[in-house]
């Protein structure tokens, strides 16, 4: 069962777009009132956080490496060097290494220690505790 449509003549298709075109124009011309009530904005201090280095077993030019990348962005002033356990030795190399060789006018800001507790591994009981450093690095 198929209906068959007729073709409509040449003058209908070109009434229907005109009809059409009119609709459209007459929504573009009339215009609309909305009440809008002026947006007040207060602006707000934007809170930097700095950019965060997780340090592992890579070696430290690694790292300093990021940190160097991080800097010249010139999207942040503020690196923050986070490591654990092992690599905190290398998260002390990496910062002395970009403070010493590459970027002289960068200081470290302030240094936090402290202790995460790990749960236990597979086969132990006991959740062991390990140690933690963040050092932040600002350009002055």
């Amino acid at each position: 069962m198929t209906e068959e449509t007729t073709p409509k003549p040449a003058a209908e298709k070109a009434e229907e777009l005109t009809s059409k075109q009119v609709v459209e124009d007459s929504e573009k011309s009339t215009p609309k009132t909305v009440a809008e009530e002026p947006k007040k904005t207060t602006k707000k201090p934007v809170e930097k956080k700095p950019e965060v280095i997780f340090i592992g077993n890579k070696p430290p030019m690694s790292y300093v490496l990021a940190v160097i990348t991080a800097l010249s962005s010139g999207a942040t002033t503020e690196i923050e060097l986070k490591a654990r356990g092992r690599a905190i030795t290398t998260a002390v190399d990496v910062a002395e290494i970009t403070i010493n060789r590459f970027i002289n006018d960068l200081r470290v800001t302030a240094i936090g220690i402290g202790t995460q507790e790990m749960p236990p591994r597979e086969g132990e009981n006991r959740s062991r505790n390990v140690s933690i450093l963040e050092i932040k690095l600002a350009k002055k």
